[in-house]
């Protein structure tokens, strides 16, 4: 196993960022107060989640304490076996790695996980995240961008 130390800092960078910023929102707001920073776009707002993306299965800790320890375990084996060029789908899989440990890290501690990022579109709000929610994303999309490439024929 060919484990790079660049990916060791931007794991321990993803998951203390996410704890640190979830610290800080957690012991310098109350919870629901919300801070404007771009009006009618952004918004700090300290508000805490039982459930998955958009609340869903609330409550259900168990459930989310299994399904975090055998998404790590798939991910880690995912890294394990990604070859050593395949640079996208690595980094991809370590920010996924990271944005796992950081909320599996807020269900550990508090049975919920702090949320503070907040954007609005229009009349729409889109639910509120953090870091740790963030770097799954832009992991997901390091992944399927890194296909769509090795589809044709590019490797990154």
């Amino acid at each position: 196993m060919n484990i790079k130390i660049s990916h060791i800092l931007l794991l321990l960078f993803t998951v203390a960022s996410d704890f640190l910023t979830k610290h800080y929102i957690s012991t310098n707001l109350k919870l629901y107060e919300t801070i404007e920073i771009i009006p009618n776009f952004f918004d700090i707002t300290y508000v805490l989640n039982d459930g998955a993306a958009w609340s869903i299965l609330k409550g259900q800790i168990i459930f989310f304490y299994i399904i975090s320890v055998i998404a790590l375990g798939v991910l880690v084996f995912m890294y394990v076996k990604t070859y050593y060029n395949d640079k996208l789908s690595k980094l991809g899989i370590v920010l996924m790695i990271g944005g796992t440990i950081g909320n599996f890290i807020d269900r550990l501690r508090f049975q919920y996980v702090i949320d503070f990022l907040s954007f609005q579109f229009g009349s729409y709000h889109f639910p509120v995240f953090n870091l740790a929610d963030s770097f799954l994303v832009i992991g997901v999309g390091c992944l399927i961008f890194s296909m769509l490439l090795k589809k044709e024929g590019h490797y990154v």
